[in-house]
């Protein structure tokens, strides 16, 4: 089920299903530690003696509020006669989750209502030794565990505190938690519990016929008693309007810092830009990890979880992120890189928030001999997208420290690990992460890598070893015409893998990673073996269905919904296509493909604007985690590079301005 709108400062992640339950919360790390393993906590209503928790009886309209991480969740349920707008944020500073209720009778009569809170926490993620408790002293409930501490306060009736509560236990069969103590419209004030615990605050309002009222309920995330009851304090100090205004204000400047060409958009385009900058920045942890995805339901297909960071990914989401304007942001990556980097110069499979090493399934022994378990994209891919920052913010003190330590070592791993028979690469496992061989993607991001470092040698003056890096970069390129074109399928393979005789098994499936030819500086984008693999991806690739979307591969069965299609489509590849159509583009007739991809996705987004992985080609329901950092990334990344074409594009010599610019206003566009 996915995460349709999450709301984080880099510390505390919260993010909430379509039901609108608070499935998500994640602690001092974004993606490590979930505190609720997935389940739910709920919003449940009472009116005049009828009850209904908040699910798929409602009429929920899921959003943000314009330019912020502020959620607008609208409530209706027809039966009770009143309507709900919910606010959620994290605020920007603090460590503390806020929900502001505003509560509309919409019968002309007076009604009593009473708004339940439920709060299923799972600490440390499990259920055993948990304690639920009631802390009179700050009328406030506290579920904690540990060193993780989370104080529930509210505010309703124009006074701060919780009367209302109960706390019980859970999960078994004759108590299946504190939350159905609710539906009868009371609650027992069982002031503790502990084991495997939940709870529940209750706000009770007295609303005349078309009044509405406004209520809060907020959550401090600390690692004691001390931390949350200060964070508590200071809500009730300031007012939690207060937070809820300042963090509306800050996300609003935050995203619109760098002054985005917004007349050059649609305003579909502008709005999913934005909102993907939005969303991007939930998923990166303040101390550099930027993190795949955050969704607890991809752990009960394969017992783990998306939560981790790929060097790949999150290179590719740092170079997205530059483009944009937030090298506060990607520089703290780059330097938990030269932290992470192993002594020999590669990076291995993942990493968790923290940055210690994660889960793999990449083995360092295949048929009883000692192997290197690396995608060697992830090792090249950080230093190209390094020098991408350094090209277009001239941060040299910053760089300073990273050359010898991460740029020298990764480029000198990237020259020792080729193959000298060859000229390519050794083999690696490829970044679908499904297969090991020398792939065609590697190659170029190895081709990138390389040539990056050669430019950070240049500019440190070791013209010598810039010399070797370029050296080895062009014998890849010369290797990938021998060995990785197919002149008769006149396209790349994606993978080859030789045998001890020099000889090589070919496989030439159709992949749509076969856009790093160009993209990472291998080939120009008007290169005929470009051009013709990227019009062969097209016309195999695209899904012919009332979706459309580019698959992965040919026969991908990642869940493949229809043996009919050549897979699902992913918005990270369609999107891919679309920076072929704007590296290629010669005029603005070539910029409208790329923009009908680009209104694509944003048509394909679910309506808060978060991007899955994939989405089902004939309901367009999303599929797997949700949201992707990689999709929302690769978005910016293209809009970014579609207006600094459409800019560079026929410049008017007298005025600046881009005749494509003029163009695009005046012309229908074509779909893609």
């Amino acid at each position: 089920m996915p995460r349709d709108i999450p709301v984080g400062n880099g510390n505390l992640l919260v993010a909430f299903d379509k039901d609108y339950n608070l499935r998500e919360l994640y602690f001092p790390h974004v993606g490590e530690e979930s505190h609720t393993k997935g389940a739910p906590s709920r919003l449940g209503v009472w009116v005049n003696g009828f009850f209904s928790w908040v699910g798929p009886d409602w009429r929920i309209k899921l959003d943000y509020l314009d330019e912020t991480l502020v959620t607008r969740v609208e409530l209706f349920h027809p039966d009770l006669n009143i309507r709900i707008v919910a606010n959620d944020l994290v605020d920007f500073h603090e460590n503390v989750y806020l929900k502001k209720l505003t509560v509309e009778n919409l019968s002309n009569e007076d009604q009593e209502i009473r708004l339940f809170l439920a709060h299923d926490f799972q600490i440390l993620g499990n259920d055993i030794g948990d304690t639920a408790v009631y802390r009179p002293e700050v009328k406030g409930l506290l579920h904690y565990k540990g060193e993780r501490h989370f104080l529930i306060g509210g505010f309703a009736n124009k006074k701060s505190g919780i009367d209302f509560f109960a706390t019980g236990n859970k999960g078994r069969t004759d108590e299946q938690g504190t939350w159905k103590d609710a539906e009868d419209g009371l609650l027992s004030g069982n002031p503790i519990a502990q084991g495997s615990v939940d709870s529940v605050l209750g706000i009770p309002l007295r609303l005349k016929g078309g009044e509405r009222d406004v209520c809060y309920c907020w959550i401090c995330a600390g690692k004691s008693w001390d931390e949350v009851a200060a964070l508590n304090g200071s809500v009730v100090k300031k007012h939690p309007e207060t937070i809820f205004q300042r963090t509306l204000d800050y996300w609003k400047l935050w995203v619109n810092k760098d002054g985005l060409r917004c007349d050059l958009l649609p305003d579909e385009i502008a709005r999913l830009y934005k909102r993907s900058l939005l969303i991007c920045r939930t998923q990166i942890d303040n101390s550099g990890s930027i993190i795949a995805a955050n969704d607890s339901d991809a752990a009960y297909f394969n017992r783990d979880t998306y939560s981790y960071m790929w060097t790949r990914d999150a290179a590719l989401v740092a170079y997205a992120l530059d483009l944009a304007g937030y090298s506060g942001i990607t520089s703290v990556f780059f330097n938990l890189c030269a932290k992470l980097i192993e002594k020999g110069g590669y990076f291995l499979h993942k990493y968790t928030p923290s940055g210690s090493l994660a889960s793999s399934w990449h083995p360092w022994q295949k048929g009883h001999k000692y192997q290197l378990p690396i995608q060697e994209d992830e090792t090249a891919l950080v230093i190209w997208a390094l020098w991408k920052h350094y090209d277009k913010y001239r941060d040299i003190e910053f760089i300073k420290p990273l050359y010898r330590s991460l740029i020298k070592t990764a480029a000198d791993f990237m020259l020792d690990y080729l193959d000298a028979r060859t000229g390519l690469p050794l083999p690696s496992y490829d970044l679908w992460e499904e297969r090991q061989g020398v792939l065609t993607f590697t190659t170029a991001a190895v081709y990138g890598g390389l040539t990056a470092a050669a430019n950070f040698a240049e500019a440190f003056g070791e013209t010598g070893i810039a010399r070797e890096y370029r050296e080895g970069a062009a014998l890849i390129r010369q290797a990938m015409d021998r060995h990785l074109y197919l002149e008769d399928e006149k396209r790349f393979a994606r993978m080859v893998n030789f045998r001890p005789d020099g000889t090589k098994d070919v496989d030439a499936t159709i992949d749509a990673s076969l856009y790093g030819i160009f993209a990472f500086g291998a080939y120009s984008a008007d290169d005929d073996k470009v051009r013709s693999s990227m019009r062969q991806i097209q016309e195999s690739l695209w899904c012919q269905s009332k979706v459309g979307g580019l698959a992965r591969y040919e026969n991908d069965i990642y869940h493949r919904v229809s043996a009919e299609l050549p897979g699902n489509p992913w918005f990270v590849t369609t999107l891919w296509l679309a920076q072929y159509r704007i590296a290629a583009a010669r005029d603005g007739n070539d910029l409208d493909q790329a923009l009908a991809i680009m209104r694509w996705a944003a048509s394909h987004a679910l309506p808060s604007g978060v991007l899955a992985e994939q989405v089902n080609p004939l309901t367009n329901e999303p599929l797997s985690v949700s949201p992707l950092t990689w999709s929302h990334a690769t978005f910016i990344a293209v809009v970014q590079e579609y207006l600094d074409k459409l800019l560079e594009l026929d410049k008017c010599a007298a005025c600046g301005q881009s005749k494509a610019a003029k163009y695009l206003k005046t012309k229908p566009l074509n779909r893609a």
